[in-house]
């Protein structure tokens, strides 16, 4: 499309706004592999990129570490070293592209590595473009991935805003992401009111560090960012992201004295709720998509910078090109089929919205006053994580009840064979291969590189991180040297600790009494009474999947019909969740794995369970897992296999006290 045709204001005769960047969330099994995955998106027209890394290189381990075992290349590509950088952006101009790297705890590292790889390329760092997540506190109450502490994960970030502001100045170095909130079970107020109160505690912490000066704070604003998520009650949406708006620009002006109104704009990109995607008839997640896609582009006023849409089957497994083709082409034909881009902000002067807006506005400062008393979003982990609980499990009580209708779920049931997700080739299948020649490019990488010259840029690093200093130099230094993703994040695991962030489980509150329930709490109570001890359930997330969303809401409503429940967060070896069923005497273990790595991971559990003499202690497995995968885990002697489609959390209650009660009458 001619420039031209792009550049005129809406309103004008002719006129039309610029549309959004468009982008797909995409990477995985090799940087090659991604990288002609991206190469063929931009040739369909998709204008930035958005990179997806695996668990591994999320949580700063190498793709040989034992934990690492069964994720490489699973959820995202592995980038464990510059070589890996290069690949990922060989003949893809790096000062001509637009990036968004969805990486928090190693954020700084990646981006590290991405400047490295634009010097390669001989690009000039002022002109890069793009965004680091770089938001920990939602990974503390949602995603996962964190690994450091609080106080040392903020100074991070503080670090990368310090070092961006003024040496890559179109960056945005943090991007404040309610979207795992949301996709948690965060009601619109707590999504914004997380989200802000998480915004609030960055800037605190960069002003507080005295390293940028008050001239310049306003710059350091301007470059904030946020990811939103945006669900299917789209003119709540509209309204909630209205609402962000004009609380940014209040907080930025009145907390920071911020003047010019341009550095007050709340900046966002999105991706479109994937949490409310569905396994049953799985064709209409196409209409969720465009639905929820409604909520941030309509009001001019409120419009996302950038927008990424999910594929329709991403909850029956990883998409193939295809079906992110189909979302991208959703964008365009929204963009430039519409008139949407040639009108004026048409929520203007409406009473309804402005009424809508003002209460959520409300509602949510009187949520952060609550967060404020606590001393801020870092000292109300605890309660912002039990509150996340409590929304999830009423959100999915009201699935069950059949109060929230979801098409083709609890209501409209009965359907047509789909002709598009069924059979071989339905969804991307990561060949295991990629591990083992991934594993391999890491070892020769290493061999490679000149040790002495890693020594020194490591020791360089160590004494920044243990100064005080900023580790962003330091850190591109090591890059060059040729330091990997595992020894940056062991070095810092050593100097800052590791961090276990709260569950939330045991403090969220009860489940109002059911029929439903009531009936399960009295199977568990007669097998209970049967055994001689309360029936004990271990809720495991074994491997570096941190979605942990499901995992709650098992062990919150296994806690409620009356087990005993055992459940220790995330981020399990196999022989961590052995030993602890071992230790424990548990009666059944539940393990829940939503990064494709279900199979070796559930397979090594179920192996040192017979080895150390628990092979008749049932397993049951939940996430998303195809069904050619389901008969494998059977094969080898799972009990039962639970997925999006299988809603009835009583129900799969049920299932467990069963399979304990005749686990038991075998024994």
């Amino acid at each position: 499309m001619a420039d031209k045709e792009m550049t005129k204001a809406a309103g004008q005769p002719g006129g039309r706004d610029k549309p959004w960047l468009f982008r797909t969330y995409a990477g995985h099994s090799t940087a090659a592999k991604s990288n002609e995955l991206y190469k063929k998106n931009l040739s369909k027209g998709q204008t930035g990129l958005s990179i997806a890394f695996d668990l591994p290189t999320q949580t700063g381990y190498d793709s040989d570490h034992e934990l690492a075992r069964g994720e490489v290349g699973k959820v995202g590509v592995p980038v464990s070293h510059l070589g890996d950088m290069r690949t990922l952006f060989a003949d893809i101009p790096i000062e001509n592209m637009n990036t968004s790297m969805t990486i928090n705890a190693t954020a700084a590292w990646l981006l590290s590595l991405y400047i490295a790889a634009a010097d390669e390329q001989g690009a000039d760092r002022t002109k890069l473009q793009g965004t680091i997540q770089n938001d920990i506190i939602k990974e503390y109450l949602s995603r996962g991935t964190y690994v450091y502490p609080p106080e040392p994960s903020l100074r991070l970030i503080k670090d990368t805003i310090v070092y961006s502001y003024r040496n890559v100045p179109k960056w945005n170095p943090t991007n404040v992401c309610s979207y795992h909130l949301q996709e948690a079970g965060a009601t619109p107020v707590q999504e914004l009111a997380y989200a802000l109160a998480t915004g609030i505690a960055v800037l605190d912490t960069v002003k507080a560090s005295g390293e940028v000066q008050e001239k310049d704070f306003g710059t350091v604003v301007g470059r904030v960012s946020f990811f939103v998520n945006a669900g299917m009650k789209f003119v709540t949406e509209v309204c909630k992201m209205r609402a962000f708006n004009e609380l940014w620009d209040e907080i930025t002006r009145e907390r920071y004295g911020v003047t010019d109104a341009r550095n007050r704009m709340f900046r966002y990109g999105v991706q479109v709720n994937s949490l409310g995607l569905t396994e049953p008839q799985a064709e209409n997640n196409v209409y969720r998509i465009l639905i929820a896609a409604l909520g941030v582009t309509l009001s001019k006023n409120a419009r996302c910078r950038a927008l990424q849409l999910p594929a329709w089957n991403e909850a029956l497994g990883l998409p193939r090109p295809w079906d992110q083709q189909w979302s991208l082409r959703m964008q365009q034909i929204l963009a430039f089929e519409t008139d949407l881009l040639e009108m004026g902000d048409i929520f203007d002067g409406s009473v309804e919205i402005k009424r809508k807006v003002d209460a959520l506005k409300d509602e949510a400062r009187a949520e952060l006053k609550t967060i404020a008393s606590m001393g801020g979003a870092i000292a109300a982990i605890d309660y912002m994580k039990r509150k996340l609980v409590e929304s999830n499990t009423t959100r999915l009580a009201a699935i069950e009840s059949g109060d929230s209708v979801l098409v083709g779920v609890n209501s409209f049931r009965e359907t047509e064979p789909s002709p598009l997700g069924a059979g071989e080739g339905a969804i991307l299948v990561v060949d295991p291969a990629v591990e083992i020649d991934q594993v391999e490019r890491l070892k020769a990488w290493r061999a490679a590189r000149d040790a002495k010259t890693v020594k020194e840029t490591l020791a360089a690093l160590e004494a920044a991180a243990k100064e005080g200093r900023n580790v962003m130099e330091p850190s591109i230094a090591c890059a060059k040297a040729g330091v990997t993703t595992g020894e940056w994040g062991g070095l810092l695991r050593q100097i800052f600790g590791e961090y276990r962030a709260p569950t939330g489980v045991s403090q969220a509150a009860v489940a109002r009494d059911s029929a439903a329930i009531d009936e399960v709490r009295k199977s568990v109570e007669d097998v209970s009474n049967t055994l001689g001890r309360r029936i004990k359930f271990l809720v495991g997330k074994p491997g570096l999947d941190g979605h942990s969303n499901g995992a709650e809401q098992i062990a919150v409503r296994a806690r409620d019909v009356g087990m005993e429940v055992v459940y220790e967060g995330i981020r399990l070896t196999p022989a961590q969740i052995v030993r602890a069923a071992g230790d424990e005497a548990v009666h059944v273990v539940g393990l829940s794995i939503l990064s494709g790595s279900h199979v070796p991971l559930v397979t090594e559990v179920m192996e040192r369970m017979r080895k150390d003499g628990l092979g008749n202690v049932p397993v049951v497995v939940g996430g998303i897992i195809p069904p050619e995968d389901e008969k494998t885990l059977k094969a080898f002697g799972v009990a039962a296999v639970y997925t999006p489609k299988d809603f009835q959390l009583n129900d799969i209650m049920a299932d467990i006290v069963r399979l304990v009660q005749t686990n038991a009458k075998a024994a």
